[in-house]
């Protein structure tokens, strides 16, 4: 039997759309239907699924919402299908699964298996991009705005803009941010790491130091355009495994959720081979 796990609240879809999309689901011979209601749920609805035995577990929501299932789903041997309804949808754009519902659904019914890697950051893991910096201020803020869509993303990267001050790494001086990735960018093709490999048993970190408004702005073009690495601003390392050092309390993003350090320590950790996934 497919399991669906449905996150109703994720992306900018009208109210319509969605209960047309659940009534998809629904109707789909040998197949049974999770919703998550709250943050964490869809993990524990991950659990219940997992105890039945199912053919494969289809997750249809967010980053956000595709971390609490996968992350539930780590080393078993049951498939996972994304069928992507969030506001950036990093890791089902790396992997080339299509926007559209329909083609989607079809892909993760009919598609590839592959087995991917995972990142560790600290007890939480993560399939795209976690960091602390300029990028999870902005996440904090999109946050507490509660308002979801790329434009308001876009809203909530210039009110952060003026203020922020850059953080400071023990390990590695003054940061603008410092991002790790397992995809290739953020969302919405944000290419913040575009040589990312998720089967390469490999992280990369993404150094961005502080610079000119006017060089951080080119820089921030060059996310869209994969020619980031070309900067003088950012440095893009490998690793296994990594232990840094900074202030407790800060904000940090963990496929595109906002969180905040419980202690100054932050241990990353790749996590090879760990995930089936269909593309």
């Amino acid at each position: 039997m497919i399991h669906f796990i449905l996150n109703p609240n994720a992306g900018t879809n009208s109210r319509q759309k969605k209960a047309m999309i659940l009534a998809k689901l629904q109707s789909i011979p040998s197949a049974k239907v999770w919703v998550s209601e709250y943050m964490n749920h869809a993990t524990e609805l991950t659990k219940l699924a997992l105890s039945e035995n199912p053919e494969r577990i289809i997750v249809i929501g967010g980053d956000g919402t595709i971390n609490e299932v996968a992350s539930a789903m780590l080393f078993t041997a049951i498939p996972l299908g994304i069928i992507p309804l969030g506001s950036g949808n990093g890791l089902a754009r790396h992997l080339g699964i299509p926007l559209d519902f329909d083609k989607a659904l079809i892909k993760a019914i009919k598609g590839e298996i592959i087995t991917i890697d995972a990142g560790k950051w600290n007890d939480r893991p993560f399939f795209c991009t976690a960091g602390i910096g300029f990028d999870a201020t902005v996440a904090a803020h999109f946050a507490k705005r509660g308002k979801r869509g790329f434009f308001n993303y876009l809203y909530s990267t210039f009110a952060c803009i003026t203020k922020y001050k850059a953080v400071e790494i023990k390990e590695r001086g003054s940061v603008y941010s410092f991002t790790v990735a397992n995809a290739n960018q953020f969302g919405n093709n944000a290419y913040i790491s575009p040589e990312s490999d998720l089967q390469d048993g490999h992280l990369e970190s993404i150094e961005i130091k502080p610079g000119s408004f006017f060089s951080l702005a080119i820089l921030g073009i060059s996310l869209f355009t994969k020619k980031l690495h070309l900067s003088n601003l950012a440095t893009i390392s490998s690793l296994k495994s990594l232990t840094l050092h900074t202030k407790e309390g800060l904000p940090f993003h963990l496929d595109g959720e906002s969180l905040v350090l419980t202690s100054d320590k932050i241990d990353i950790y790749i996590l090879p081979a760990s995930l089936q996934v269909i593309k």
